[in-house]
């Protein structure tokens, strides 16, 4: 059994690109700019903001949020969204997820402009990441694809299980499977005998949000497991979907929680923000 380190590869790519930031500066005069609008007040939302900022500090872009109270209007914050869309210096826009229930997600999501839809939501992206064309793909299943090929795991040919069908996570991730040349499952809260899914496959990967969701006799010898979920228990720790005690010696590879594809999700955000701003950069020559 070997962890896939997200941890670690996440601090090599972070310093690539904090490199690469430098070099778009001296070429062209400015930095990557993130635009965050942060709706509410939900602590861990809060957290991931927060984080991000940091990254962005780290690797020498721009960074503002728009912290805005819960009860905002979907005008205001489709304003705000036009009014960042037309700002040059700012190259990738973030809605963090989830809104308010009285504000439509899609519609928000939809006036994010293409070109700075660097979380890969908007449904123009979604296309080009179905029919295997070039544009922004979400970065938690990028990350994931990111971090099998530092290990030299390669999906093609192999039978790949997704527990969970998310827009976010699910969805995308089979379409980067199947771009890959894996023959790809998705398994979802209506699939009958999850179990017998999970047994037939060489990766099983789960964002679902379950504690231990995934037990040991739900895999089989040497596979290769992600565990995409982040989970806290009522003790204040940090787990995945996956049972990683009982499931992680049958494995060949098993990301851990924390320390897996949760570094990695960021880090595609700061890589995703900088190709934004590269290719806004070529626009304007």
């Amino acid at each position: 059994m070997q962890l896939l380190d997200g941890k670690a590869l996440a601090k090599k790519m972070e310093e690539n690109i904090s490199l690469e930031s430098k070099a778009f500066k001296q070429k062209t005069g400015r930095i990557p700019g993130l635009a965050v609008i942060l709706v509410g007040h939900d602590p861990a939302s809060q957290a991931y903001v927060g984080m991000k900022k940091k990254a962005c500090d780290r690797a020498g872009f721009y960074s503002v949020s728009h912290e805005m109270p819960e009860d905002i209007s979907q005008e205001a914050i489709i304003n705000t969204i036009e009014m960042m869309n037309h700002n040059p210096n700012i190259d990738g826009i973030l809605i963090q997820l989830p809104l308010p229930s009285h504000i439509d997600t899609t519609k928000i999501l939809e006036v994010v402009s293409p070109s700075k839809d660097v979380d890969g939501f908007h449904p123009y992206n979604v296309g080009r990441l179905a029919t295997g064309l070039h544009g922004f793909v979400p970065c938690t299943p990028l990350g994931v694809m990111e971090l099998l090929s530092e290990y030299n795991i390669d999906p093609k040919g192999k039978n790949c299980c997704i527990v969970g069908a998310s827009n976010i996570v699910g969805k995308p991730m089979a379409a980067l499977l199947l771009n890959a040349n894996a023959t790809v499952e998705i398994c979802h809260i209506f699939t009958d005998d999850l179990k017998k899914h999970t047994l037939a496959a060489d990766i099983v990967l789960v964002g679902a949000g379950v504690v231990n969701l995934i037990k040991e006799d739900m895999i089989r010898e040497g596979t290769i497991v992600v565990d995409i979920g982040i989970n806290k228990t009522s003790d204040g720790r940090l787990v995945g979907d996956v049972d990683f005690d009982a499931v992680a010696p049958k494995t060949s590879y098993i990301t851990p929680v924390p320390g897996g594809v949760g570094p990695m999700t960021i880090t595609m955000l700061l890589s995703n923000t900088l190709k934004a701003a590269q290719n806004h950069a070529k626009e304007l020559v």
